[in-house]
């Protein structure tokens, strides 16, 4: 894989990527770098403190930094997780939107390091491409009503 999220925290990497890897399978720390005793006039870390945190969730590489609180998390970039059941979908929207994490809409939570995730059930992108345009459109209103996405009520609405 040669393109992977790069995350930027304040100090929270290591906290992030342990409470990411708990809630994923096939998840798992690879690497932990520190901060040297150079360079505290570029980043303000202390010498020894974890600098780039490398971690695996369901096997995907992921890489954290504890940049500083020059820069944060925004809605207009996500993690979409896609889901084939109910019980995923509402297994990591429960983890993922633990306090103080925010429920948002059409699938959209953010967590409580302020990274935003998309918990989608794969069914809803095969729903929302069918030529029907009625049963698209009464499935995409459906979406604009959820917080959490329900696939049953999706079908329904699909079906009508």
């Amino acid at each position: 894989m040669k393109i992977s999220p790069f995350l930027w925290f304040d100090d929270q990497a290591e906290e992030a990527a342990t409470f990411y890897t708990g809630i994923f399978k096939n998840s798992k720390i690879n690497s932990i770098s520190r901060y040297p005793d150079v360079g505290q006039e570029f980043h303000g870390k202390p010498a020894g403190s974890v600098m780039v945190v490398v971690f695996e969730l369901d096997g995907h590489s992921v890489t954290a930094l504890n940049g500083g609180p020059q820069f944060k998390f925004t809605e207009a970039i996500s993690l979409q997780i896609d889901c084939d059941t109910q019980e995923e979908i509402d297994y990591y929207w429960a983890k993922l939107s633990e306090a103080p994490g925010s429920p948002s809409q059409c699938g959209w939570l953010c967590d409580k390091f302020g990274l935003s995730w998309q918990v989608m059930p794969k069914a809803l992108l095969e729903l929302l491409a069918a030529d029907n345009i009625d049963a698209v459109r009464r499935t995409f209103e459906a979406v604009l009503r959820m917080t959490k996405l329900d696939i049953a009520e999706l079908q329904r609405a699909f079906q009508g």
